[in-house]
């Protein structure tokens, strides 16, 4: 059944028109009234709906029943990204909320090849939510992750947070997985740098801030590798997948 993000209240026995953009993609696929289909705002739970009537731009639909169905992680995850280079933060995105993420903070560290002026990071942040709420529609998610603005790296490390804050290092004495197998399930967030890793003093600070430094394994991955691996891995270990 086709879903639709829908950025507004939504409640059973409400008509609605459709955004402009479900509008859109209702008519390339070429549904038509009667057909169903689920949306959700976000704020948990999807709703079935049956359309009422398409034109070629607009579409208006019926909402029918809602369900609480969730898709989430039994833990809130945060991916602490350093910007890899070109389009590969769009992947990593998009990957991540499917492997069921909470929140992608971007960080600007020192050998991240791209750096964003406040214009370009506002556009970015734009189209990374974009990002979000397509790979919500496609997996089945009904709470959308939530893409923090970019931040350099000493900033964000130095912010005090009330989760545990994990640095993925080929350097750490223990990996993600023997750690996780003996902890309970947790919110945490896993630090990824990015092309050639965080430099020392990076590692360094984010120590003295009390990051866990942990390794994925023997064998050094790419950036957005490295991401993925470690949510599954916490998944495993600690349930969701």
């Amino acid at each position: 059944m086709p879903r639709f993000h829908v950025p507004q209240p939504l409640a059973a026995g409400q008509q609605l028109e459709l955004p402009a953009d479900v509008a859109h993609h209702i008519n390339v696929v070429r549904m038509e009234p009667g057909d169903t289909l689920t949306l959700f705002n976000g704020d948990g739970g999807e709703y079935t709906a049956v359309l009422t009537e398409v034109q070629k731009k607009k579409a208006w639909a019926e909402i029918k029943v809602f369900d609480p169905r969730e898709a989430e992680l039994p833990f809130a995850v945060t991916l602490a990204q350093a910007l890899p280079e070109g389009s590969k933060m769009d992947w990593i995105i998009e990957k991540a909320v499917e492997l069921g993420v909470a929140g992608i903070q971007p960080l600007a560290a020192r050998r991240c090849v791209v750096r964003l002026s406040a214009e370009r990071a506002e556009k970015k942040l734009e189209h990374w939510n974009g990002i979000v709420v397509s790979a919500s529609e496609q997996c089945g998610r009904n709470r959308l992750a939530q893409v923090a603005p970019p931040l350099e790296f000493r900033d964000w490390i130095a912010h005090q947070d009330l989760h545990k804050r994990v640095i993925l290092t080929p350097r750490a004495t223990e990996s993600l997985a023997d750690w996780a197998r003996h902890q309970p399930a947790q919110a945490l967030s896993i630090m990824v740098g990015p092309e050639g890793g965080f430099s020392d003093e990076e590692e360094a600070e984010a120590l003295r801030h009390g990051a866990l430094p942990l390794s994925i394994g023997p064998r050094v991955l790419r950036t957005e590798t490295a991401a993925l691996a470690a949510v599954s891995i916490l998944s495993a270990a600690w349930g969701g997948i």
